[in-house]
């Protein structure tokens, strides 16, 4: 049997905002597929969550302060990234890197040694960070890998003695030059999402499993923002456009949204679907033919992979406004910036199908659903 095919991968990432989770998950579903001939699985793959091996005060300060900081002072946040992004690389980021290589990381450590790992792959820069020290002190013998998880390269990314970058973009690997990366060490894969996402799904026949019309127009409404107001809001307003089409919401873990959310659908019988967490959102998405998301890498990515036009609401100041700026220019997606310039795009692009189409087409053209698979390619050294 080659070596490649029996070794052992550990992806690392941080819960901090689901996009980092998600992308390791997706690798390490394609680790887990049986390789050609039916031989075992690709690798041996195991996916930690670095914050189950720091300090409670320092996890509540890294995850919950995050997220209470881009729901509530998302302009706060935006002035951090950006800060962060400018200092010199002897001001304050190399402040925020000391701080993390303070951290006490020998439980971390202790369960990589235990696992043995022919190459780690991270997907936040945190982790990539603390192996970089460990590799530098000769603490860790071997390759890690960074995956960028947005269409943007903030410096925190950019580390020494990494074996090399995974890029969303021709445009994130340039900037990745730009730091000083060397250019064999760059690899433009697209963001990884889960295997079900590279799947041919038949549209009518998902769309049958949720009671749904195959036939009629589709929006699949995907989360709120603050910019915005609440889901059952959005809903109601979307409700009452002209038009023939039905709204799919999902409301995610979100009871009382959901709760709401059924009430309205009373109001609009075969037309409005309300949906709380589901593991099919690929389904639903081949049922839809616009969604109106917040633009995260992942979830963007998971658009592009099934060629769904967007309208991207409510962007997180630093990383989603870039997504977002990548995402317009490139013909994919539209903004909306209230609640009635939502209905105003969703109504034009409705009486426009033919916009409609030509975003569909562009979508797919830069879709990269199988973006895990070629990560572990050159992590395996067996590019796909």
């Amino acid at each position: 049997m080659p070596q490649h095919l029996s070794k052992k991968i550990l992806i690392l990432s941080v819960s901090a905002g689901a996009g980092h989770l998600r992308a390791a998950q997706a690798i390490e579903a394609y680790a887990g597929q049986e390789r050609a001939g039916g031989n075992g699985p690709l690798a041996t793959a195991r996916h930690i969550d670095v914050m189950d091996f720091v300090t409670p005060a320092f996890r509540k300060l890294y995850t919950d302060f995050y997220i209470k900081l881009v729901n509530k002072a998302p302009a706060l946040w935006g002035y951090l990234y950006h800060a962060t992004h400018e200092a010199p690389k002897d001001g304050s980021m190399q402040r925020v890197r000391r701080a993390i290589e303070r951290l006490n990381t020998r439980a971390l450590m202790a369960q990589i040694a235990a696992f043995a790992p022919d190459a780690i792959i991270c997907t936040h820069f945190l982790p990539a960070e603390l192996l970089s020290r460990a590799l530098r002190e000769h603490q860790l013998d071997c390759h890690v890998w960074v995956q960028v998880t947005d269409f943007d390269l903030h410096r925190m990314w950019v580390l020494d003695h990494m074996q090399g970058y995974f890029a969303a973009t021709d445009e994130v690997a340039f900037r990745m030059r730009h730091e000083g990366i060397a250019f064999d060490r760059i690899h433009v894969t697209g963001i990884p999402i889960m295997p079900a996402f590279a799947q041919a799904l038949d549209r009518t026949q998902c769309a049958q499993a949720f009671g749904l019309d195959p036939q009629r127009k589709t929006i699949l409404l995907m989360g709120g923002g603050a910019g915005l107001g609440s889901l059952d809001t959005i809903a109601a307003g979307l409700m009452r456009l002209e038009g023939d089409f039905q709204l799919i919401v999902l409301a995610g873990k979100n009871a009382a949204a959901l709760e709401k959310l059924t009430a309205l659908t009373a109001q609009y019988p075969g037309r409005l679907l309300a949906q709380g967490f589901t593991s099919e959102v690929e389904r639903l998405m081949a049922c839809a033919d616009l969604v109106i998301t917040k633009p995260g890498g992942l979830t963007t990515s998971e658009c592009l992979a099934l060629g769904l036009p967007m309208i991207v609401n409510s962007p997180i100041p630093g990383q989603e406004e870039r997504n977002a700026d990548f995402l317009l220019e490139q013909g994919v997606a539209l903004k909306a910036l209230d609640g009635a310039s939502l209905e105003y795009r969703v109504r034009h692009l409705l009486d426009h199908p033919e916009q409609l189409q030509v975003m569909r087409e562009r979508a797919l053209a830069l879709g990269r659903p199988r973006a895990a698979l070629e990560v572990l390619g050159q992590v395996l050294g067996t590019p796909a």
